[in-house]
């Protein structure tokens, strides 16, 4: 049975009543007796107590631990919490030939995100491009291409805009969530090692950095080989970078991972866009703002290399969606079905 907590009240009463029994022909019940004051006092006493026992009878175990005794559970599992990670890409300089822009120099976002040169960049036919680190971690570095930064103190001969070149600034990650740290626990709990199962693939991958889903898919490739793909649901993609899948890569090849004898393929996962067409009632911004947010639920929860998208969940997750009243889904009109390492996205919306 689990730990209900006394209210004050019920405390209250307990110890009146114990008073009766214990104490004849007194009356903790009549407002200035010592017996009264006595029970009031012990009623605060007794409350914090059972405050603390409540909260501990919490922290005790993983899916209701605060993040204090979280991160202590994940510790003696062995398992850490993946701090957030910083930004990092290219980003191209338009000047005059031979200008050089000094490592250290700090470029700036439209919403004041900031970044900082890796190393010195000489401008060449006009063109200098060079590596830049976003100064703060977290996901909020990831910028597209294309986007323009702007040099926070002018340099002469150098365009104060800087684009950010092809591929973009990835990587940047937030600390990792309690509830995902929560999960990695349970999981290594309810998923013990194995010497090299498929469940030990998706935890290791899962301890790198940004990754949130893993697939393993043993022999795909020949007789002792393992396939991995994985997808970072919080990046400005979720298909990883050629970068991600070579991080992912070197930590499962690592000494103390993988069957020494396991010839590991670790891959982004080959992304199919997923068009929508969709006739709703009522038709406003609101309903469609839902339905799509409800959809992109479900294909984070359910969409996988390889898997089947089935017609009817697409259609349960617009009827739950919050305002819609009555639907027709146009388009897709059957299951979809992914080949290997075939990833589905959710594509454009086409409303009427």
């Amino acid at each position: 049975m689990s730990y209900k907590r006394p209210t004050p009240q019920e405390l209250l009463e307990r110890i009146q009543t114990e008073f009766d029994i214990s104490l004849p022909n007194s009356d903790a019940r009549l407002r200035r007796t010592v017996e009264a004051v006595l029970a009031r006092i012990l009623v605060i006493a007794s409350h914090d107590l059972n405050g603390f026992l409540e909260y501990i009878s919490e922290q005790i175990l993983v899916d209701t631990a605060d993040a204090e005794y979280l991160e202590r559970h994940s510790s003696i599992w062995g398992i850490t919490r993946k701090s957030a990670t910083k930004a990092i890409g290219t980003v191209d300089f338009v000047g005059a030939d031979t200008i050089v822009i000094p490592a250290g120099t700090i470029l700036q976002r439209s919403d004041n995100v900031q970044y900082v040169t890796d190393g010195d960049v000489t401008i060449v036919t006009g063109v200098g491009s060079g590596t830049v680190t976003a100064l703060i971690a977290g996901s909020e570095g990831n910028t597209n291409v294309n986007t323009k930064l702007n040099i926070i103190s002018p340099i002469s001969g150098i365009q104060n805009e800087v684009t950010v070149a092809t591929g973009g600034l990835t990587g940047g990650t937030d600390k990792e969530t309690d509830d995902a740290l929560r999960a990695r626990i349970i999981a290594r709990i309810q998923q013990p090692p194995n010497g090299g199962s498929k469940d030990d693939y998706i935890k290791w991958a899962k301890e790198v950095a940004g990754v949130t889903r893993v697939w393993v898919y043993p022999e795909q490739l020949g007789s002792g080989t393992v396939s991995v793909t994985f997808v970072m649901d919080d990046a400005v993609s979720i298909i990883p970078t050629t970068s991600d899948v070579t991080a992912v890569q070197n930590y499962i090849d690592g000494d103390t991972k993988k069957p020494v004898t396991a010839d590991v393929t670790v891959f982004a996962p080959t992304p199919i866009n997923i068009d929508f067409n969709i006739t709703i009632n009522p038709n406003t911004v609101a309903v469609q703002t839902a339905i799509k947010a409800e959809i992109e639920d479900l294909f984070k929860r359910e969409a996988s290399p390889g898997g089947t998208l089935y017609l009817s969940r697409i259609q349960e997750a617009i009827s739950i969606a919050s305002g819609e009243f009555d639907h027709t889904l146009n388009s897709p009109s059957a299951n979809t079905v992914m080949n290997y390492g075939e990833m589905p996205i959710v594509g454009n919306f086409t409303w009427s």
